[in-house]
């Protein structure tokens, strides 16, 4: 691999071409950039507990809000952890980790002199934080221990941390929320990916009601409980197009809805004390909120930031703060800090690389172009800034992972880099995608790599129809389910697409759906009856679309990057379709990362991957291999 520099590059485009100044960037300098999220307020809100990369792994800080000062809690130089939140009355603070990537999470606990206690130890166990108490002195958890197929319910007496199950899941339900004494559940079942059913269980009683009404099929989802569990909150699309907020009165099944409107609503809950209702709507791939002041029902104004995303947001026990990560897609997502009837927000990070100008970047653009059938899809465009009709870029289509998944108008720091070096990227939210209406998320069942793929086709037509795209360089790019797409492309369709770049996709339906996780065990029917099920006659078909059986097909270069340590997509499944393309005599470069699972955390690792698919692509798209 050639040396990467460490300083930028300028270039200086001639005016006569109408061709931009640009600034371009090395990895190194991208990967500068600081990626920070917030799980909590400390008790007396002077602190935020953040995890930040900031190190080159996640590790644990805290961030004081007064000043912005910052704090490193942990320092991990192998494993990425997580923070989870602090332990009142104490010194200590909870944060979660799995190894390598295995996805197998732990919660520990952090004393104050620096020791740590795996709070929920097994070699095969999957553990995640489900709050506290009203009075801090309980915690709660669900946890695979006692079966690995199904996570059930467990509390701790904080200072004692001794398990103890309080239900267990022996149906195959999803957790979905409670209230704060734990003694009403909210339960999710799985039927298929566009629909499930909602309980509410009574843990005094033993009885368990059915929210979801069997007469009218569809998705439901928990919002949460009113603090005198009167009324509970759910979403659901039953009737309509998009999701929309529902009111339950516990005591009598009435029911209200109380937000819709013509997108996606995310769900609607409420802060400590019930004085602000948050609603969180998926508006044309930006998540945006509402909040309403419930003692006024008017809406909580505050500054906004230009084209941003939101990210996360918390609302302080004292409800005094409001903590938002916002982020755009020329910068990553940033943590500010809102009080309540206040004007100003308070930016406490700067995560964007000082040596980077976001003026050299690209603002994402929400497009739309009609498929091979006239259906309408939406699409996230990135035009690079030195595009000109004299000046024609290569270009590449960009597919998320999925199934089911949604590319957003967020920080993507691989496409940013991609683009400031000259590539046009259209990130394709096919047919299947979430965001865009129920009838659309369910366009794909049981066709997968055949529509979804050709309105990525169809993506690769759009572009070539914009004067400053150079038609004959046109790539397909992907992770997971993208990954596959990419890889489907390659194999079914390998006279569209010049490269392809494949990162840990599915590539044999057979084998990744009968080597699901186990704790995927509650969603696995509802899998089957999107992609098939691979223990009956749909093994034809799932045969039939698993690029790892037609590699002879390939003829154009594929670069494939996996993790090996990935429980979703098995490392196998890349080393065979790698093999199968190396027989067909294509050019195939393969990456792998011995420390990583489904995706890659760790910043020398995302350097060393992301750095090679550039020097990939100007070999094998652009056609002249450069200095990086």
């Amino acid at each position: 691999m050639k040396k990467i520099l460490i300083i930028s590059v300028l270039v200086l485009l001639a005016s006569c071409s109408g061709r931009k100044e640009v600034t371009q960037y090395t990895i190194d300098q991208f990967y500068k950039n600081v990626n920070t999220g917030f799980s909590a307020f400390s008790p007396d809100e002077t602190r935020v507990l953040v995890s930040s990369n900031e190190t080159g792994i996640f590790n644990v800080f805290e961030i004081n809000i007064t000043d912005g000062s910052k704090r490193q809690v942990t320092n991990s130089t192998t494993e990425s952890l997580f923070a989870v939140n602090y332990v009142h009355g104490t010194n200590q603070i909870l944060y979660s980790a799995d190894k390598g990537g295995n996805e197998n999470d732990h919660i520990y606990l952090l004393n104050e002199d620096g020791t740590t206690v795996d709070l929920t130890p097994g070699d095969a166990v999957k553990a995640s934080f489900s709050g506290f108490s009203k009075d801090k002195k309980v915690m709660y958890f669900q946890s695979n221990k006692r079966d690995p197929q199904f996570f059930d319910l467990y509390r701790m007496n904080v200072g004692e941390w001794k398990e103890e199950i309080i239900w267990e899941n022996r149906e195959g339900m999803e957790y979905a929320g409670a209230t704060r004494d734990r003694e009403m559940i909210a339960l999710v079942k799985s039927i298929t990916t566009s629909e499930n059913q909602l309980f509410l269980l009574d843990r005094v009683t033993g009885k368990t009601t059915e929210i979801s009404e069997p007469d009218k099929p569809g998705m439901y989802g928990a919002s949460g409980f009113t603090n005198d569990k009167a009324y509970f909150f759910y979403t659901t699309d039953v009737g309509k197009e998009f999701t929309y907020l529902v009111k339950y009165e516990v005591a009598t099944g009435a029911r209200e809805v109380i937000y819709e409107t013509d997108w996606d609503v995310m769900g609607g809950w409420l802060s400590e004390n019930e004085t602000y209702r948050i609603i969180g709507i998926n508006e044309d791939a930006r998540i945006q909120i509402i909040i309403i002041d419930q003692t006024t029902g008017e809406e909580v104004t505050y500054p906004e930031v230009p084209g941003a995303n939101l990210n996360n947001l918390l609302i302080s026990e004292s409800e005094k703060y409001l903590l938002l990560s916002l982020g755009t897609s020329k910068t990553p997502g940033d943590i500010y800090l809102y009080e309540f009837g206040g004007t100003d927000l308070q930016k406490l990070t700067d995560n964007l690389n000082p040596e980077i100008n976001p003026d050299d970047l690209i603002d994402a653009e929400v497009v739309r172009y009609s498929s091979f059938d006239g259906l309408e899809i939406p699409a996230i465009y990135y035009k690079p800034l030195m595009a000109t009709k004299k000046n024609r870029v290569p270009a590449l289509v960009w597919v998320h992972g999925g199934p089911g998944g949604q590319s957003m108008v967020s920080y993507n720091p691989i496409v940013q880099y991609l683009g400031n070096h000259g590539y046009a990227v259209l990130a394709v939210n096919n047919r299947g995608s979430s965001g865009y209406g129920k009838s659309f998320y369910k366009m794909d069942d049981q066709n997968h790599g055949d529509k979804d793929l050709k309105d990525c086709i169809w993506g690769k037509k759009w572009l070539q129809s914009l004067d400053y795209i150079d038609t004959a360089k046109i790539g397909i790019i992907g992770g997971s389910y993208g990954g596959f797409m990419t890889m489907a492309a390659m194999t079914s369709a390998p006279d569209e697409f010049k490269v392809g770049v494949n990162l840990f996709g599915v590539t044999n339906w057979l084998r990744t759906l009968k080597s699901i996780p186990p704790y995927w065990a509650s969603f696995r029917d509802a899998l089957y009856t999107e992609m098939g099920d691979p223990f009956t006659a749909d093994s034809v078909r799932l045969y039939n679309i698993s690029p790892l059986f037609h590699g002879q097909n390939v003829k154009n270069p594929v670069m494939v990057l996996q993790g090996a340590n990935d429980p979703r997509v098995l490392q196998i499944e890349s080393d065979e379709m790698v093999e199968a393309m190396k027989a067909a005599g294509v050019p195939v470069e393969y990456v792998i990362f011995p420390d990583e699972g489904h995706g890659f955390m760790k910043k020398e690792n995302e350097i060393k991957g992301y750095s090679q698919i550039l020097t990939f692509l100007d070999k094998y798209l652009k056609g002249t291999e450069e200095e990086i």
